[in-house]
């Protein structure tokens, strides 16, 4: 299995193949967080690419809203964009480095990226990273893939088995504001720490 690494991502976000990418915030997450009336809440985006969602909660009084991504070249597109969003909740690391904590972990294409022999270790360090009942909220999507690189998709079945050990479910259903594209292709999540 080929290695996923930095210099991986990193030469998708420079050769501009980034065909998750949609150029702006997701609907899913907009609408959601637009209900959220507690605005001091801690949230982090990992994985987060060119962060058109953090860029959206920022704007709309979320300040506590945190980017995480191991990709120099992301952070930087994104800083390019965004260059008033502050340094200090831009973070340039491995998702399994970081040890702070938060009361919203946002998931859009970050569970994805990650090959199905990692997944476990993944939810597992999603659950260590939230506040005691914190919410990981986004989108999955509904099917895997027949190809040998990401997005790795999944099914509901393979979902319970990873997440129902470290999570509830607070909803798990067909998202009804995809994108176009993805309409009745993903789930919207909102899973709270057990």
């Amino acid at each position: 299995m080929k290695d996923f690494n930095v210099e991986y991502w990193d030469n998708l976000f420079l050769n501009k193949k980034t065909g998750w990418d949609i150029g702006y915030a997701a609907p899913a997450i907009t609408e959601y967080f637009d209900q959220i009336k507690d605005k001091n809440v801690k949230i982090l985006i990992p994985g987060a690419g060119n962060a058109y969602e953090a860029e959206y909660l920022n704007n709309n009084g979320l300040k506590n809203t945190y980017v995480l991504d191991f990709s120099t070249e992301a952070i930087k597109s994104f800083k390019k964009r965004c260059p008033n969003f502050p340094d200090e909740r831009i973070i340039i690391q491995d998702f399994f480095e970081h040890t702070n904590k938060y009361d919203y972990i946002i998931e859009l294409a970050f569970f994805t990226s990650f090959t199905p022999e990692n997944r476990n270790k993944l939810v597992q360090k999603l659950s260590k990273l939230l506040n005691e009942k914190g919410k990981y909220v986004g989108l999955l999507f509904t099917h895997e893939f027949e190809k040998p690189y990401p997005p790795f998709g999944a099914t509901k079945q393979i979902y319970d088995d990873l997440f129902l050990k470290y999570f509830n479910y607070k909803t798990f259903e067909i998202a009804y504001n995809s994108i176009k594209p993805r309409k009745n292709r993903e789930y919207f999540i909102i899973l709270e720490q057990k």
